[in-house]
């Protein structure tokens, strides 16, 4: 064994007790292997001491067969839902129903459902019509049990709309009011009832949790007057 591999397992602790015995007999003897000892300490303790050690990074845990295969099914699913929702929803009028929808949760969440509240119909109409670039017809239906609440400003289908408010019971509906034409449609989504219709230029959409057929009495009373 070379001097320098003696020294290297002297230090490890890797030489019996008679070859230990014998080394430091001569380093006893020898001062430049006894410094040759004294350096190969040092740099040992230093690299202990400073050297940086590649740590093994933890093992990752094995994906579950629903972990791999959930974003495809959250696709797939989001996918059914929408065709799902295109096919349930009259062609014509899927996109602003579903915007009518939206503009009622939001209304009604940020408590917002009212921007003029009177159940008189000679103060809310005058409030839109000088808001809007139309006059809106302001219907009052109390004594067929929709009272009018009030009416606020909106947008739908990309342009400015009117929203008369009734209630019925504990229930809000929300009529909104947009220069247009269509037939007569209605459809639910999202535990909400639609109603739309046309008549005399105007377009009308009628947003409620209100079971079909009492919107349906108020679209048919609105259509009327």
């Amino acid at each position: 064994m070379r001097p320098d591999e003696k020294l290297s397992a002297y230090l490890d602790g890797e030489l019996d007790a008679a070859a230990s015995v014998e080394l430091e007999r001569e380093m006893a003897q020898n001062p430049a292997l006894r410094a040759a000892c004294e350096r190969m300490r040092e740099l040992s303790r230093t690299i202990r001491e400073k050297g940086d050690y590649f740590r093994r990074p933890a093992k990752a845990p094995r994906r579950s067969s629903w972990t791999r295969l959930a974003p495809a099914f959250a696709a797939v699913l989001a996918l059914g839902i929408g065709i799902g929702f295109f096919v349930a929803q009259p062609r014509e009028d899927a996109a602003p129903g579903a915007e009518a929808i939206a503009a009622h949760v939001r209304a009604t969440l940020g408590g917002h459902l009212i921007d003029v509240a009177s159940s008189d119909q000679h103060s809310v109409k005058p409030w839109l019509s000088a808001r809007l670039p139309f006059s809106p017809p302001v219907p009052e239906l109390s004594q067929e049990g929709f009272v009018l609440a009030g009416a606020r400003l909106d947008a739908l289908a990309g342009q400015p709309a009117a929203v008369l408010v009734y209630r019925r019971r504990q229930h809000v509906i929300d009529v909104f009011v947009a220069p247009g034409s269509a037939g007569a449609s209605s459809f639910a989504r999202n535990g909400f009832n639609v109603e739309t219709f046309g008549r005399d230029g105007m377009r009308y959409w009628l947003v409620s949790d209100l079971n079909r057929n009492e919107l349906q009495d108020l679209s048919r009373l609105l259509s009327q007057r």
